[in-house]
């Protein structure tokens, strides 16, 4: 169950209202970095989290907040919205709420809400869930939800240099400091894990059964035949269990050779073999026969 006592977790004020910047914070609400994505992928990696409870406890703890970041941008979203303009005339555009409309405002917080919020994101695309990632290993999901709220940051960091309203401001630097402190839960959680030693997810696989000529090796592609230089190329491997090389990538393969298409496949006929050609024919001309 989950329950809500109808208060802010934090509070919103809007000081002057921009329903272009109301725009903006959609962004955080439906985009791919924004609140609704990281609290539904938190709540299904709970739904199907297995093993030590104390990480499904985590989970849902951190989706619950993130549906109250949630209702904070939305009230944001609401606020910035009040007062803008119902018409689309030219004299009001050199006003900032105003001339929302004409200088960037979302028609539908216009048209479909009524100067409301959207589960969509800057530019209208309604929330989408291909970003929302539960893949049922709690280690790779932890580091799915490292890089969540790290983009979930960097979207933050910009809104809140996009705005000098002070309310707004104080906000989102609430809502970075969240993003700081759950990256840091995940990395935790990682460590306790084992850390670059829990390596290769999932570490249930045995790794004898993997081409293990290709565990360790960083394969350059570049034309001149160069190796991009780094950690990832020598030196101990991070999980400790090999040496990084680098070596140029080869083909290894052959050309792929794929069967003719099937006559009845919708192709052109240069594409399908003769055989095939003959027996569709066959088979045409024999029902020809028979209807005569």
């Amino acid at each position: 169950m989950f329950y809500t006592d109808g208060k802010l977790q934090y509070p919103v004020r809007v000081e002057k209202p921009d329903p272009v910047f109301a725009r903006a914070l959609q962004q955080a609400i439906g985009g791919v970095e924004g609140e609704i994505r990281v609290a539904m992928q938190y709540m299904f990696q709970a739904f199907g989290a297995r093993g030590p409870v104390k990480y499904r406890d985590m989970l849902l703890n951190t989706a619950t907040e993130e549906l109250g970041h949630i209702e904070m941008l939305a009230t944001a979203v609401a606020l910035n919205l009040e007062n803008a303009p119902l018409s689309l005339q030219e004299e009001i555009s050199a006003d900032a709420v105003g001339g929302g409309v004409l200088n960037g405002m979302d028609f539908r917080h216009l048209l479909s809400t009524g100067l409301a919020a959207l589960p969509a994101d800057a530019n209208g695309v309604p929330f989408c869930a291909s970003h929302v990632y539960a893949s049922g290993n709690i280690a790779a999901d932890m580091y799915a939800n490292v890089t969540a709220e790290a983009s979930g940051r960097v979207l933050a960091v910009r809104l809140y240099n996009m705005t000098d309203d002070p309310g707004m401001k104080d906000m989102l630097s609430f809502l970075i400091a969240r993003d700081t402190m759950h990256q840091q839960q995940w990395l935790a959680a990682i460590e306790e894990l084992g850390g670059a030693a829990a390596l290769p997810i999932p570490d249930s696989f045995p790794q004898e059964q993997e081409n293990r000529d290709f565990s360790y090796v960083y394969l350059g592609h570049m034309t001149d035949g160069t190796i991009p230089e780094g950690r990832w190329s020598s030196g101990p491997s991070m999980d400790g269990r090999s040496e990084f090389t680098g070596q140029v990538s080869k083909p290894l393969g052959g050309e792929p050779s794929l069967a003719p298409a099937r006559p009845d496949g919708g192709a052109q006929t240069g594409q399908v073999s003769k055989s095939g050609m003959g027996g569709m024919l066959g088979q045409v001309e024999g029902a020809i026969e028979r209807r005569l």
